[in-house]
């Protein structure tokens, strides 16, 4: 345990070194809509809970090092038999340390608040036996990995005396219960406050503040009412949280302030999307209590309209231009600290302070379907410098923006009236797809395009209000609406599939960007970049042959490391390149394993390198990013990438222009945090399994031969709908020749017999 204690310290000296240096670059002068006209506060609940093991030393540690200077940390108190005072989230020791395997024998049922629970409860325990007990992560979608560090049960005392924290928020959620194990949670906080200074003490018992409030009506100490579910009844008048929540002037007689769940304030409907805001701050600040906001967690389900940006969802409580909350009880308390020092007060207009090329994918598709209007609209609101368009082929020959060759992973294709098309093509390694060339743009405007749920599997779904919003583009409108949108610096056309295209399906997809390109006018001005990007060497070399565009070639695979020679090979005919994350920070099971050396690398040969997919969404980074996509953009930010491609172009302009970037010391919660910061605290049999490496990129990977010619179009037949496309498709996945082309295929057959294979070519073509 120790040496996993001793590097866990040994990171976070290092952390705490640079965290005195910023203290004193903290910027004052902001107006701020809290009762006091100050900063509201950061309560880290149980310490960085949103990793570590609540209230574990882990977690305190890491809370203090990475959070704003007067970040407060929260306990909630529950005594032993031999009333000594401990931090632990529940009154059900179970649910957060391993003390069954240790106890099992001794589980007892009480009732609590009405109930009756059965586990293993701190009054049946002395201080001693608990000392047998160790730590574990209650939340069980959190990570587990930590269990194995023997994090002890701390006291009150233990927190204080090696923390030392700025402020210290004691939670006594069930004093009656304790009460009728004649333990006095009144005497032990009495006690505590002689001991050390606390800041607040808050607790939904009304009974119990009322107890106390004669103690601390002068000094340090503020007292808070804690509200519970709006339909959960208050012990001592009897009377739901809902109507006490009527009758301010009741509680401001115990009371300076009240901490309430975030729904109170923001009500979110059953489809979690938010109504207006309630009048609760703006009521309770004319009243004369501070109002506290809980139950911030990063890795929490957010309401649809803060795109899964939890410094947009902080934004919403501390600065909406009508009100702010006086402080939040967050899980993760670096966002919440960034979000108040870097993020708040903070306009479109303010001074970008990173250089950093924004680039979207299929537009704003977090928000909207992407490779929509909508989604390009949003995504120019937002913010983005370089707007993209993946480019398909329809039949009939018009190139069109859209993420995927196949229909069905974007659009409604699978339950239209297109299902017969489905086929399975090993070229393209698709399976039971609908490909874009097979139906003309006619018929793709019938269709409605779906928005990408790309972690579906855990539940998380994007904007569904809007999950066929918009209507698709042609490559020709998107020129003209990147033209005319005034903000955006330059266009990005993607292009892959193109040999196939050529060869098997008779469409030059190159040759029809370089024309469309050249009709909506790009070729004679230099308002608007252009990039091209392609994982096919072979269509950047057609370009650069023909048009002096930004050549952009996209690593599409992970890789642990590159050649000097193949990145010498790749300046032969791009000038940037794409990367995955991956390839920057690899990981074993979500855990960051360190940092490659490929950025430098590739830089040193004058190359610039962007760098994907940026999402917002928390299943998309490693743990090591604590679940928040400003802290994995900066980690990149700093690892010296010049832009990012991303689904949420809003988050990445935010950050653009942070105000913590341009400050003379970088404060702790804007500093990239150290590769491998997670992983070496793992005690060695819960470490993740390691991952095979991935390769090095060599020069034969880049090589490839030139684009096939376009060969002629595939036969196709007409569909009813007065435009043509391939045949009905039976289950072999192989397009229904009809007759007319069975007996042309026969007589090419006799040619081929009769005069010696000439014609065999030809047959292949048709095939």
């Amino acid at each position: 345990m120790w040496r996993f204690r001793d590097v866990f310290l040994l990171i976070m000296l290092c952390l705490l070194a640079v965290s005195v240096a910023a203290q004193g670059t903290r910027r004052g002068g902001r107006q701020w809509q809290t009762l006091s006209g100050n900063a509201p506060l950061v309560i880290a609940r149980g310490g960085f809970s949103g990793v570590f093991p609540y209230s574990s030393g882990y977690a305190y540690e890491l809370a203090l090092l990475t959070g704003l200077p007067n970040l407060h940390i929260w306990c909630d108190v529950q005594l032993t038999k031999d009333g000594a005072g401990i931090c632990f989230p529940d009154i059900r020791l179970q649910n957060a340390s391993d003390i069954k395997y240790v106890y099992g024998n001794k589980s007892n049922t009480y009732t609590i608040d009405g109930k009756q629970e059965q586990g293993w409860f701190s009054v049946d325990f002395t201080l001693k036996d608990l000392k047998l007990v160790n730590m574990n992560q209650g939340i069980h979608n959190r990570v587990p990995h930590f269990d194995g560090n023997n994090l002890p049960i701390l006291t009150v005392d233990d927190v204080v005396r090696l923390t030392k924290p700025p402020g210290l928020w004691l939670n006594i959620p069930h004093d009656a219960f304790f009460s009728q194990h004649n333990l006095s949670m009144r005497s032990f906080i009495i006690s505590a406050s002689r001991r050390m200074i606390v800041n607040y003490i808050s607790s939904p018992e009304v009974g119990f503040l009322r107890s106390i409030v004669s103690r601390f009506r002068t000094g340090p100490t503020k007292l808070v009412f804690q509200f519970l579910g709006p339909d959960d009844v208050e012990p001592l008048t009897n009377q739901t949280y809902r109507l006490l929540m009527k009758n301010l002037t009741f509680i401001k007689t115990f009371a300076t302030g009240i901490i309430v769940p975030k729904s109170y304030i923001w009500p979110v409907d059953n489809s979690l999307y938010l109504h207006n805001y309630t009048s609760l701050v703006l009521d309770s600040h004319e009243a004369g209590l501070e109002v506290f906001a809980s139950d911030f967690a990063n890795d929490a389900s957010l309401p649809y309209n803060y795109s899964y940006d939890p410094v947009v969802e902080y934004l919403s409580f501390i600065d909406n231009g009508q009100f702010s909350v006086d402080g939040v009880l967050s899980d993760f308390p670096i966002t919440a600290s960034a979000t108040i020092d870097c993020f708040s007060h903070m306009g479109k207009n303010d001074t970008v302070q990173a250089k950093l090329l924004i680039i979207s994918s299929e537009g704003a598709s977090g928000d909207y379907p992407g490779c929509t209007d909508e989604a390009y609209a949003k995504a120019v609101s937002d913010g983005v410098d370089i707007l993209d368009c993946p480019v398909q082929m329809t039949n009939d020959g018009i190139p069109f923006c859209l993420g995927s060759i196949d229909l069905k992973e974007k659009t409604n294709t699978g339950e239209s009236i297109f299902t017969n098309l489905s086929t399975t093509n090993s070229d393209l390694n698709i399976i039971d797809g609908i490909l874009a060339y097979n139906l003309t743009w006619s018929q793709i405007q019938t269709l409605k395009p779906a928005i990408s749920n790309p972690y579906s599997i855990y539940s998380m779904f994007r904007n569904p209000a809007a999950k066929h919003v918009g209507n698709l583009m042609q490559l020709s409108d998107f020129l003209a609406f990147a033209h005319n949108a005034s903000s955006i610096s330059g266009v990005l056309i993607s292009i892959e599939n193109a040999a196939y295209l050529a060869e098997k399906q008779g469409l030059g997809v190159a040759d029809a960007v370089l024309d469309a390109l050249s009709k909506a006018g790009y070729n004679n001005q230099t308002a608007k970049r252009i990039m091209i990007t392609s994982s096919d060497s072979a269509v950047l070399s057609k370009f650069k042959s023909t048009s002096n565009y930004e050549l952009v070639y996209l690593i599409d695979e992970i890789i642990s490391d590159i050649l000097n020679t193949t990145i010498l090979e790749i300046r032969k005919f791009a000038s940037s390149v794409v990367i995955r994350k991956a390839s920057i920070f690899p990981s074993d099971d979500a855990f960051i394993t360190g940092k490659t050396s490929i950025i430098p690398k590739i830089k040193a040969f004058d190359l610039p390198v962007y760098v994907k997919l940026f999402r917002n969404e928390f299943r998309s980074q490693p743990y090591d990013f604590f679940s928040d996509a400003y802290v994995e953009i900066n980690a990149h930010y700093f690892a010296g990438i010049d832009g990012v491609i991303t689904d949420y172009p809003a988050t990445a302009a935010r950050f653009k222009r942070n105000r913590c970037l341009g400050y003379k010391d970088t404060p702790p919660y804007m500093m990239p945090l150290q590769a491998r910061l997670l992983i070496d605290l793992i005690s060695p049999t819960y470490l993740p399994p390691a991952e095979a490496p991935s390769p090095i990129l060599t020069d034969n990977d880049v090589a490839e031969p030139p684009l096939p010619p376009v060969t002629g179009r595939p036969s196709t037949v007409n569909t009813g709908s007065g435009s043509t496309a391939p045949g009905p498709t039976p289950r072999n996945g192989q397009p229904a020749l009809f007759a007319s082309t069975i007996l042309h295929v026969l007589a090419i057959l006799l040619s081929t017999l009769i005069c010696g294979g000439q014609n065999i070519n030809t047959l292949y073509t048709i095939l």
